[in-house]
């Protein structure tokens, strides 16, 4: 079944799967929402059978041994498919487990980001987790992927690290600019940190305006029905979030992402990353 406006939950084969169903299915549930599961299987995996074919020589050689990689190609297929129905199958229940009502399982072979570019539509909330298959061998602190799925997609992306705690205290690092505005207007609108407080962050270079926006996002959240802490605090940004998250006992970040354009950065520009890898708690990326 095809939801509209649902929560899109990215996963691959690690356990950090677990984590993006957690999160999900609580998103799910605060938003009254359907989920869905993605599992995109690359169409092309980096791999080969093992065998040496060197000495595939003789009458109909090539044609037997063509034969033979198109049957083991197909097993291959085969296997993959069904290994995940089976792991999408035990996340919905997991899912289903953590109280959400709606939810479906999607499985496709492709590319990641031309899949979801043609799923975005439908979609209101994109989970996906910061690490993935290819981090359980790599260590690597930031997968691959996240960076160009937040650029490829227009909707906000909920990026987990692993394990899950359902969120507390929330924080908004808050610039002025018209993505961080939208963003403020969706927490106010949204229930998805409906009763938790707010602490609401201007840093970065000082401006005679600062004070005004400032005001005017603590009003919009107050308005709401949110408790609202509002900083201002000069700085290098990425260092004054990063003081603030700990400092507030920030449990998630709301923040600006990546610009399409790279002349004109709508919060850190090319910090983004940067502060993802640094972070340590779920970061809601606003589009």
């Amino acid at each position: 079944m095809i939801y509209e406006n649902k929560v899109l939950a990215c996963v691959d084969q690690s356990h950090f799967a677990d984590y993006v169903a957690d999160y999900a299915a609580w998103a799910a549930r605060l938003m009254d929402a359907p989920l869905e599961f993605l599992h995109v299987i690359d169409r092309h995996p980096e791999q080969g059978s093992g065998a040496d074919h060197s000495g595939a020589i003789g009458f109909d050689a090539q044609e037997n041994l063509l034969t033979k990689l198109s049957a083991e190609d197909g097993a291959r297929t085969k296997n993959a498919r069904e290994q995940g129905r089976i792991f999408l199958n035990r996340l919905r229940e997991r899912a289903i487990a953590a109280g959400a009502a709606l939810v479906d399982v999607r499985q496709r072979h492709g590319e990641l980001e031309a899949t979801l570019a043609e799923l975005e539509q439908g979609v209101h909330l994109l989970v996906l987790g910061r690490r993935g298959e290819a981090a359980e061998s790599t260590q690597r602190d930031l997968g691959r992927n996240v960076e160009r799925v937040v650029r490829t997609l227009h909707k906000p992306i909920l990026t987990v690290t692993a394990g899950f705690k359902a969120p507390q205290r929330v924080m908004i690092a808050f610039d002025g600019s018209i993505v961080t505005r939208r963003g403020v207007a969706m927490v106010a609108a949204s229930p998805l940190f409906r009763g938790l407080p707010i602490t609401l962050l201007m840093s970065g270079n000082e401006s005679q305006d600062a004070p005004k926006q400032l005001e005017w996002a603590r009003t919009t959240l107050e308005t709401a029905g949110f408790e609202v802490t509002a900083l201002l605090t000069p700085g290098d940004a990425e260092r004054v979030i990063a003081r603030t998250v700990k400092e507030q006992s920030i449990d998630m970040l709301v923040m600006g992402a990546f610009s399409h354009s790279p002349l004109r950065s709508l919060l850190f520009g090319s910090k983004t990353t940067d502060l993802l890898r640094s972070s340590t708690i779920p970061t809601l990326l606003l589009r």
